[in-house]
């Protein structure tokens, strides 16, 4: 239950979020209170924010993505956010954003800025062309991000048609891991980085496998697969066969994101 000194968390959503109730209830498991709000209402009060130390961007279908998934999230996020976006994060606080809510923030520029050529990286079609939905096992590299912390593994579902990792040239990935922003990485149920053109363990076809992003200052974490789906040990398909886990894996990420509050 939320105690009086709980981190407080704003989850936005905009038309077409759908997991804006899972996303509060994961939070408010971990210890949170958590909170919806509209984009709308924080573009006409961006003071909102002030408000609260953790802002999440859950998944869903934002504007139908009839414009591409989360490009137009994005773009509201950048002409009337931005500023407040970046004040936000160098208060201390942290920001996550979970499938369309990832596809929006890699497009603000938050998690990797953009350079004089434009975005450095994007998330497009899968290479099969397809939605997939399924569970995904994940490697973890924590690094500094505070929502990662002490984990090395974890499982849980992805769904998305649009979610293939890819940077505007090689050197940019290879960038990327040196400076520890490559958090979580589609694997091998060994617990090994999937390669590029395993598609049974990386389903989306995303180069080096990345299935999520740190920022650099670690208080920033956009992923594609769905925590909030695995915060219950009832929800892992395979527990009536291997037993209940003690903590489910997506509970992790809310606990530690709580935890680096106290």
């Amino acid at each position: 239950m939320p105690q009086a000194t709980a981190p407080r968390v704003l989850v936005m959503r905009a038309p077409g979020t759908n997991c804006d109730r899972e996303t509060a209830f994961a939070f408010e498991l971990a210890g949170a209170t958590a909170r919806p709000h509209t984009l709308l209402e924080v573009r006409q009060n961006p003071a909102l924010l002030r408000d609260y130390q953790i802002l999440v961007m859950p998944g869903g279908f934002s504007y139908g993505d009839d414009a591409g998934a989360g490009t137009i999230w994005a773009a509201e996020l950048r002409h009337f956010l931005a500023d407040e976006l970046r004040a936000f994060r160098d208060r201390g606080n942290l920001i996550l954003g979970i499938c369309n809510g990832f596809q929006a923030l890699v497009r603000t520029g938050l998690l990797v800025p953009q350079d004089e050529d434009g975005p450095v990286v994007s998330l497009t079609r899968n290479t099969s062309g397809r939605y997939i939905d399924r569970w995904v096992q994940l490697a973890v590299s924590p690094g500094n991000n505070k929502f990662l912390q002490e984990i090395d593994r974890l499982h849980v579902p992805m769904a998305h048609g649009e979610g293939r990792f890819v940077t505007r040239e090689a050197w940019q990935l290879e960038g990327l891991e040196q400076s520890g922003q490559l958090a979580l990485r589609y694997a091998t149920h060994g617990g090994e980085i999937a390669a590029q053109d395993d598609l049974q363990n990386n389903p989306n076809g995303s180069s080096g496998s990345v299935a999520g992003l740190s920022d650099a200052s670690g208080q920033v974490l956009g992923m594609m697969p769905h925590p909030e789906r695995h915060v219950l040990p009832t929800q892992n398909p395979h527990w009536t066969r291997l037993g209940l886990a003690q903590k489910p894996d997506g509970l992790r990420i809310f606990e530690n994101a709580v935890k680096s509050f106290a």
